[in-house]
């Protein structure tokens, strides 16, 4: 059975909560599936990059200079390694190819532009690949700005704005089978001992691009391929005997241990708090274990106790809530996830 999901502990609050908490990675889906047959993706850039002198303004001691220039033209080129790059570290695919020239060469940068089903096309069989990831629109907005402190030193910082447009292409299909619309920033800022050297140590505004764009490029994945992800989870402690043996085996990563302990707890008790409060843990003693069918349904079990006693607005009812929604949400991931990887 494919594993979906790492565990490891970040932190164990005061006994007085008596809730442990604990970090884990998931194994999540890709936001796009793409169809079963495509094996190899090639990466390519459709944008143009803008003007030299547009998105770029530079403050020097609060007076904005009108010589500033900024070429994206290996920005986009760096995006496009870099995603190809992030892609391949997660062996989804079986191959990802990086196709080196640009697409465009007209010069409407703020156009966005689709590849026509003739270049989809045209571009797969030249290369051998399945279907084309490309990056159809990136712009940027850059301010770099520049103070001076006292005793001599200065200040720099630059600040970058991104936007694109990422589509999805299979050939023999007119239109685009995704399209992902991404925004994000970027900051770098330095202090040095004197303007001089502050211009010296501060990357030069392409290599800030260049930077920029390498930086959201390498957080797209996501989009297209599976992934893992930290989550917090979190299990209930007791004061008796059982109690303190199985949040020591849950500690130590002994589950099973921990979880015949909870189960004789949930048996023996009279009390509902008890038996909500080891309902949930074994909900995630079986979400370790990937029974989410069973998890789901200890975790409603528990839920409803925390609500019939405690009412919807106590916390302990909305924690439980919230791992209820938790494990339907990862149910269906998984059925996405099933079929990503080809099974039925």
């Amino acid at each position: 059975m494919r594993s979906t999901l790492l565990i490891g502990f970040i932190c164990v609050l005061c006994s007085c909560t008596t809730i442990s908490y604990m970090g884990i990675e998931t194994y999540n889906p890709a936001e796009i599936t793409f169809p079963d047959p495509v094996k190899k993706i090639l990466i390519v850039n459709n944008a143009v990059p803008q003007p030299s002198e547009l998105g770029y303004t530079y403050s020097l001691g609060g007076v904005n200079q009108d010589t500033c220039r900024a070429y994206a033209d290996s920005a986009l080129f760096a995006a496009a390694k870099t995603l190809g790059e992030s892609i391949v570290e997660h062996e989804f695919f079986e191959d990802v190819l990086l196709y080196h020239l640009p697409i465009r060469t007209d010069d409407l940068y703020f156009s966005d532009q689709k590849l026509t089903a003739a270049q989809v096309n045209r571009l797969c069989r030249e290369n051998g690949v399945d279907a084309i990831i490309s990056i159809d629109r990136l712009l940027f907005n850059m301010h770099k700005s520049v103070t001076s402190l006292m005793e001599g030193y200065a200040y720099g910082q630059i600040d970058v704005k991104m936007n694109g447009i990422i589509r999805s292409y299979l050939p023999g299909k007119e239109n685009p089978l995704a399209t992902v619309h991404v925004q994000d920033s970027v900051q770098f800022s330095l202090t040095a001992g004197s303007r001089e050297l502050l211009n010296e140590q501060l990357p030069p505004p392409n290599k800030i691009l260049e930077l920029a764009a390498i930086y959201l490029a390498d957080n797209l994945y996501p989009n297209f391929v599976p992934f893992w992800k930290e989550e917090e989870r979190w299990f209930f402690n007791g004061g008796n005997t059982l109690w303190r043996e199985a949040s020591a085996f849950a500690g130590s990563g002994r589950w099973e241990k921990a979880y015949e302990r909870w189960e004789q707890i949930y048996h023996r008790t009279g009390s509902w708090k008890d038996k909500a409060k080891t309902a949930s843990n074994m909900a995630l003693f079986h979400e370790i274990n990937g029974n989410m069918e069973e998890a789901q349904k200890k975790a409603e079990e528990a839920y409803q106790l925390f609500l019939t006693h405690k009412g919807e607005k106590d916390e302990q009812t909305q924690r439980q809530e919230i791992y209820k929604n938790i494990l339907s949400q990862r149910a269906h991931k998984d059925m996405k996830l099933d079929i990503q990887f080809g099974k039925p």
